[in-house]
């Protein structure tokens, strides 16, 4: 079977090496993910969330986070969002049919608003109450990622550092995280972003670059103007081990 076949009966996107007949879907924008900095960690250092259990991190390796979303508000922007968690109200609970077999994924559906400031996304903090961590042991970032039927295919994976996050008391333009904007496919795909592949968009004062001693978190934000979302996210760890 050709590789554009093979592919096909995968449902994979090559770019990147064979692996037991398919391919893991990498962000093409994304560098080399066989790089040192997105080499895979043991699952008992790296894995960040698996999404097994109802809103919580993986309690490993000093981190203690919890799931939430977040959204503008309904005079600036008008969007919507399930489920409504954190500083929304409720409690984020993971949904039914992960990536690679797995029972659970962290989901988010909604549409977002047409106001000015318009976004809507879910995130997960590295440590509760909320702080700093220091990831600077890793390199980068890995997750599965998807779109349902329906749903826009863009988002933005942001990482807030003390430099980006208010609570930082650092940042020349708050929220302007480091990340990356992807595109998101109907089947389970799995990202390799190494941080140094991670910058701020193209608005206000820039910083020096990610500080990935002093991160808060993962978010996933959508923020096209009247776009239709529904996507989920799975098995988020850190890389960069050995």
């Amino acid at each position: 079977m050709g590789r554009a076949a093979l592919a096909a009966a995968c449902g994979f996107v090559f770019w990147g090496t064979l692996l037991g007949g398919c391919v893991t879907k990498t962000d093409p924008t994304a560098p080399d993910p066989n790089l040192p900095a997105a080499r895979a960690c043991p699952a008992s250092v790296g894995m960040i969330s698996d999404a097994e259990s109802a809103n919580k991190t993986n309690f490993i390796q000093g981190r203690g986070g919890y799931w939430y979303t977040f959204l503008d508000t309904k005079d600036n922007g008008g969007s919507d969002i399930w489920p409504l968690s954190g500083a929304l109200g409720g409690t984020f609970e993971m949904s039914d049919g992960g990536a690679a077999g797995s029972a659970h994924a962290a989901r988010m559906k909604g549409t977002v608003g047409g106001g000015d400031v318009a976004y809507a996304g879910m995130g997960l903090n590295f440590v509760d109450p909320k702080g700093t961590y220091d990831a600077s042991q890793f390199g980068g970032i890995a997750f599965w990622a998807k779109k349902n039927p329906g749903s826009t295919n863009h988002v933005r994976l942001k990482v807030p550092d003390a430099q980006t996050d208010p609570d930082g008391k650092l940042c020349k333009q708050c929220f302007n995280d480091h990340g990356m904007d992807l595109e998101l496919y109907d089947q389970w795909t799995r990202y390799v972003i190494p941080f140094k592949a991670m910058h701020q968009e193209d608005w206000g004062p820039k910083d020096d670059g990610l500080d990935p001693s002093h991160v808060y978190g993962i978010q996933f934000q959508v923020k096209e103007k009247g776009a239709v979302f529904d996507i989920a996210v799975d098995q988020l760890e850190f890389t960069g081990c050995g």
